[in-house]
């Protein structure tokens, strides 16, 4: 991503000068932005989950996510067009179907930025304590939760310029893995059938649908590119069309890890009580211990600098929010005077990510699932909304592409997000029962507006108050 900015002298009245980003992005680098924040082997993290869940079937949920974030991809780039505002379902929430709906949609997006953090946490210590069997696991939670949030208390940027080493070495991972794979496949595995992990005779369509929805988690952030329209040439046409690319490509990159590990290591029934570190047993029946330590190597590594991210803008989130009156001020409005950082938001996130200590990853994957399908959900009826209820336009050809294709993306979504466990519901429900009437206190039962939802991808300005260094 370009930082660079443009001094140009304004048409302002005294000549003042203003500052601009310049436009030096083209769709390449947008498309590698995006994949950078999906992070390409997030497809292991739930791949002994879902691998079990769907008996073998994990491609195949892949491919049925992949269609239905497409859809959804598509919708954001509408949207991006009608409302040239960083790609935000709140934002096109609020705009298309009043404030105190988008405020809903943020509340249920809350959600998924408050777990992002936790699901990290957790994962560094099942694969930890995997590859260093006599160290307790919850050891490696409390270190990292412990780091993490002492290092974005401090406003410490180590990691902010490894994002392009990071994500070079999970795609050399993933070249060398391929290879690996390919050789074992060719001289120690028989392979019954190359099609199977897509479909066979057992395959059992709402398994495979339940699954897929878990898997919505691993397409989080491929609308992150819009908040780059200031630094992209011709955004409206790039940028639209960069999230749909993210999207395909993303999925193409977790369908075609996912088959090879399938065809590879096709004994899932192993997975049984393993289903949380079921990657590592690929990894050593395909590489021994030098692909598990690599593939260790990198994905906690990875883990960790996600977690660092994550955490830092939740911290941000809260700070914002409280500073905008959505949470309460004297709590979270508050940065540390020598670090100018959020203490307080950092802390509720750290002590929240302790929550790593006793939840199972099928559980806070699909606590992610749950938000994240709910608000892409909105940004497919807002396209609707925006073009064909408000905008009027309804030839045949805009029918076909702001009514049938975001009605497509809509149904497809909520399908998914029904397919969630029931435990997931329970949670996720009681989550927005809590923002329901959070809001009903904040309007006053509806008689003033809602505050704005700060969440992280809207423009802000910070000039009447100290910058968080997050």
């Amino acid at each position: 991503m370009s930082t660079a900015i443009d001094h140009r002298a304004g048409g302002e009245p005294g000549g003042a000068d203003q500052v601009r980003f310049k436009r030096v992005l083209r769709l390449p680098a947008l498309v590698f932005f995006g994949l950078a924040y999906m992070v390409p082997l997030t497809v292991w993290t739930t791949y002994g989950v879902v691998t079990t869940s769907t008996e073998g079937h994990l491609p195949l949920a892949y491919a049925v996510t992949t269609v239905a974030m497409f859809l959804t991809a598509y919708s954001y780039g509408r949207m991006v067009i009608a409302q040239p505002i960083a790609g935000s379902a709140y934002s096109y929430a609020s705009r298309s179907f009043g404030r105190s709906l988008g405020f809903m949609v943020g509340w249920a997006l809350l959600l998924d930025y408050i777990f992002l953090p936790m699901i990290n946490y957790l994962v560094i210590g099942l694969y930890m304590q995997d590859y260093f069997p006599s160290t307790p696991q919850a050891m490696w939670v409390i270190l990292a939760v412990v780091l993490v949030t002492g290092l974005n208390i401090l406003g410490i940027r180590l990691l902010s310029g490894m994002n392009f080493a990071l994500v070079a070495a999970q795609f050399i991972f993933i070249a060398v893995f391929a290879v690996m794979a390919v050789v074992h496949i060719a001289g120690d595995v028989h392979v019954a059938s190359f099609t199977a992990p897509f479909y066979d005779s057992g395959t059992d369509l709402n398994l495979v649908f339940a699954g897929a929805a878990i898997l919505a988690l691993s397409f989080l952030g491929f609308d992150a590119v819009s908040t780059l329209s200031e630094e992209t040439e011709d955004p409206r046409r790039r940028i639209p069309l960069a999230i749909m690319l993210c999207a395909l490509a993303g999925g193409a990159v977790y369908i075609f890890q996912s088959y090879l590990g399938h065809l590879a290591f096709p004994n899932f029934a192993s997975f049984a009580n393993r289903q949380d570190v079921a990657s590592a047993d690929v990894m050593v029946a395909i590489g021994g211990d030098f692909l598990n330590s690599f593939f260790t190597a990198a994905y906690v590594a990875g883990a960790f600098a996600c977690a660092m991210a994550s955490q830092a803008s939740v911290a941000r989130i809260l700070f914002a929010m409280g500073r905008d009156g959505s949470l309460p001020r004297p709590v979270f409005a508050r940065l540390h005077p020598r670090y100018r950082t959020p203490v307080v938001a950092n802390l509720v996130v750290g002590l929240f990510g302790l929550t790593a200590l006793f939840i199972t990853l099928a559980t806070v994957s699909s606590m992610i699932s749950f938000g994240a399908l709910a608000a892409f959900s909105f940004v497919n009826l807002s396209v609707i909304k925006t073009y064909i209820i408000d905008g009027g336009r309804r030839r045949a050809a805009d029918i076909a592409k702001y009514a049938i294709v975001p009605f497509l993306g809509f149904a497809f979504t909520i399908y998914l997000w029904t397919q969630l466990s029931s435990l997931t519901f329970k949670i996720g429900l009681s989550w927005l029962v809590v923002g329901f009437v959070y809001l009903l206190a904040l309007t006053r039962g509806f008689r003033k507006a809602p505050p704005d939802m700060y969440t992280g991808e809207e423009e802000d300005e910070l000039d009447t108050a100290p910058k968080a260094a997050v």
